[in-house]
């Protein structure tokens, strides 16, 4: 499995490497992109839910967009939208991996490539779901998920239940909680429920 951990390597420093170069062009949206958001509330929802789908490939931060979603339309709606937009991103990073299976069936034997999707049937649902809240990972995860035989609506509904709980959580700090610190808290505390949930999902498995 060696060139398996290889691709996934190099897919999450292509993805460092260009979070760096847009951070360098001036791309970067680290600032409070609430003011951005600003506006008609349908195009603001709109924005929201692009920007989260942008985290893909650029320096978008999605803890904040999903604050800001909390902010400006409260804890139901900034919920829904912050959860469409998570989904959504997943299942970006899910088409790039298809879009590049041929590539990768290059890169690895057909031996390597049906053990690592039977891996992927086996534990993608719960990596992806799981995964939703780490900055880089995520994008890692769902790109590699392309190349397995996980099913569209099996990437859509993992990615779903995995952003459940920082959209819902995120929202709740942008409608009630002020401050960076809060956010800290907030962020600290989904990364601590995915590390619980992986651990209940691998002692199920």
């Amino acid at each position: 499995m060696r060139r398996w951990f290889l691709l996934a390597l190099s897919i999450a420093v292509v993805l460092l490497v260009m979070f760096f170069v847009a951070i360098a062009s001036g791309v970067s949206l680290f600032e409070d992109p609430t003011p951005l958001l600003r506006g008609g509330r349908v195009a603001a929802a709109i924005a929201g839910v692009l920007l989260l789908v942008a985290d893909v490939f650029l320096p978008v931060p999605s803890s904040l967009v999903m604050v800001a979603h909390g902010a400006l339309f409260g804890l139901t709606a900034g919920t829904i939208l912050s959860l469409v937009g998570s989904t959504a991103a997943a299942l970006t990073g899910f088409a790039v991996g298809r879009a590049g299976n041929d590539a990768i069936r290059r890169w690895v034997t057909p031996a390597q490539h049906d053990r690592a999707g039977a891996m992927l049937q086996r534990w993608g649902v719960l990596a992806i779901a799981v995964t939703r809240p780490v900055p880089i990972l995520a994008e890692t995860v769902s790109i590699l998920a392309g190349s397995s035989p996980l099913t569209w609506l099996e990437v859509a509904l993992s990615a779903a239940v995995g952003s459940l709980v920082p959209s819902l959580a995120y929202a709740w700090a942008g409608a009630h909680a002020g401050g960076a610190v809060n956010h800290v808290l907030v962020f600290g505390g989904v990364i601590a429920i995915s590390g619980l949930l992986w651990a209940i999902g691998r002692r199920m498995r």
